[in-house]
């Protein structure tokens, strides 16, 4: 047995409860709306201004802007307002704060790591890279969002991180994306609404359109059709909701990288954004685009999903098509292969398959590329994250699952020409829970979503536990010695 050395950074990223957000926090009865509403109306201009200032006096510092949210949320409850009065700027913040709540982003765990070369590496020393890690925070509710870091990794392999800020904040929501036909008549085939109703707004519509361009053609519909049958009803409802699991975020370019936030917005992933694995894709004529496949989970079903961006500002989240658009751990290949993209992916909750598309929103066919062979992943197999391309294959990094739960980091090494070709797999684990990496919310875990090649070092950002993320580094050539043994 060859035993891989590797390099434990003295870095950890641990959850800090500190870093919070504000979300509504309105009540699902009307009764009790207005109720409260009623003890906010009641109070004097004077008592209304006194109230505030002693809550923007506790608050107030624990955000970078903390009106736009209290008034986003005054305006949740406006409806049921029953004054005609104006209401001062003071009585609106006031009522907002009424129906808000704090939410600490990673109260509760702060893990699954990817890791890529930062878009802008100007200024960066000779021998040096800049990267961006995105990590899955959970707070109360194990709900899941995406957080990111910035950091260094210097010439002999050091790693350093920048400041964290103390603030978070949440993107814009474009509130009219567009949409292209074609593959939106494909998802709605997929959901199974292949049907006439579904033909009387797609009909209707451009091969490109917007959001609101859908609003009018639903309405329109609800409108002129009598009587309105339950199946048509299903079928508006369905492609509305395919349009809210669509959609673009942009944030400023004044907020640090650790300060922004990718909060679930679409109903499919009320439950979180989970696992995100980013990759820094180089098409054939040299453009970049950044993707990530995650797992939207509205608590009860998972969805494969799409992030594409650019330069980390603006980003489009996008669903995925295609019948082998199933469970989780998607991971794109770095670049096309023959001229077709690539994916990793776990069909059946135990091996891991590998798939080929002319297109990365689409994917249908898929053939197993690993089974479980050794005791510690005798459970199931996966990825842990994108295959890293390097002069003697794809380098694979798997998660094995076994005897007791307990998860651990290999590898397996991929023809270049043809990934369906395995030429080496690790007999032992490369990483496995050790000391109090072990105790977490799910002991016994090692994970990573995704690590990144500098030089001839792998770093490998990986989950302590479900809890807590450390990184470690791998040598390359020790590494591969071991694949082609």
């Amino acid at each position: 047995m060859t035993t891989i050395p590797l390099r434990r950074h003295d870095v950890t990223l641990v959850p800090e409860s500190a870093r919070v957000i504000i979300r509504p926090f309105v009540p699902s009865s009307a009764h009790r709306i207005t109720t409260i509403l009623g003890r906010a109306l009641a109070l004097s201009e004077t008592e209304a201004a006194g109230e505030l200032d002693s809550m923007l006096g506790e608050f107030a510092s624990r955000h970078l802007d903390i009106e736009t949210p209290l008034l986003a949320n005054f305006d949740r409850v406006l409806p049921h307002i029953f004054t005609h009065r104006p209401l001062t700027h003071a009585r609106k913040l006031l009522i907002g704060a009424l129906f808000s709540g704090e939410y600490a982003l990673e109260s509760a765990a702060l893990f699954n790591p990817s890791i890529v070369p930062h878009p802008d590496q100007e200024g960066v020393p000779e021998g040096a890279l800049r990267f961006i890690l995105s990590l899955r925070a959970t707070g109360e509710g194990h709900i899941s969002s995406i957080e990111f870091r910035t950091g260094l990794v210097d010439r002999d392999g050091g790693l350093h991180l920048d400041p964290i800020s103390p603030f978070v904040a949440l993107p814009d929501l474009n509130p009219n994306p567009s949409y292209k036909k074609l593959p939106f008549i494909v998802k709605l085939h997929e959901m199974g609404f292949e049907n006439g109703h579904a033909s009387m707004v797609m009909d209707a519509l451009g091969e490109t359109f917007t959001r609101s361009d859908l609003n009018r053609c639903v309405l329109r519909i609800r409108r002129e059709t009598r009587p309105l049958t339950q199946d048509l009803s299903n079928t508006l409802r369905c492609i509305q909701w395919l349009a809210d699991s669509n959609y673009e975020l942009h944030f400023s370019a004044k907020l640090a990288m650790s300060e922004r936030i990718i909060f679930p917005v679409s109903t499919n992933e009320s439950h979180g954004i989970e696992d995100a694995r980013f990759v820094r894709f180089v098409e054939e004529d040299g453009s970049v685009m950044y993707y990530a496949t995650y797992t939207a989970y509205n608590g009860h079903a998972i969805l494969p999903q799409l992030i594409e961006t650019k330069d980390f500002l603006h980003f489009r989240i996008l669903t995925l098509n295609g019948t082998a658009v199933q469970n989780k751990g998607m991971a794109l290949f770095p670049r096309r292969i023959d001229g077709n993209y690539a994916m990793l992916s776990r069909q059946d909750d135990e091996n891991l398959f590998i798939m080929f598309s002319d297109n990365p929103h689409h994917w249908s066919d898929s053939t197993v590329l690993l089974r479980p062979t050794e005791m510690w992943e005798s459970v199931k197999i996966g990825n842990c994250g994108s295959p890293i391309e390097t002069e003697a294959g794809w380098l694979v990094l798997t998660h094995g699952v076994g005897p007791m739960r307990k998860y651990c980091i290999g590898a397996a090494l991929l023809d270049l020409h043809d990934p369906t070709k395995v030429l080496g797999r690790l007999r032992e684990p490369l990483l496995s829970p050790e000391g109090s990496g072990r105790e977490g919310y799910v002991p016994n875990v090692v994970y990573s979503c995704g690590s990144l090649l500098h030089g001839r070092d792998l770093i490998l950002p990986f989950a302590m536990s479900d809890r807590a993320t450390a990184f470690a580094s791998v040598p390359l050539d020790e590494l591969l010695a071991a694949l082609q043994t």
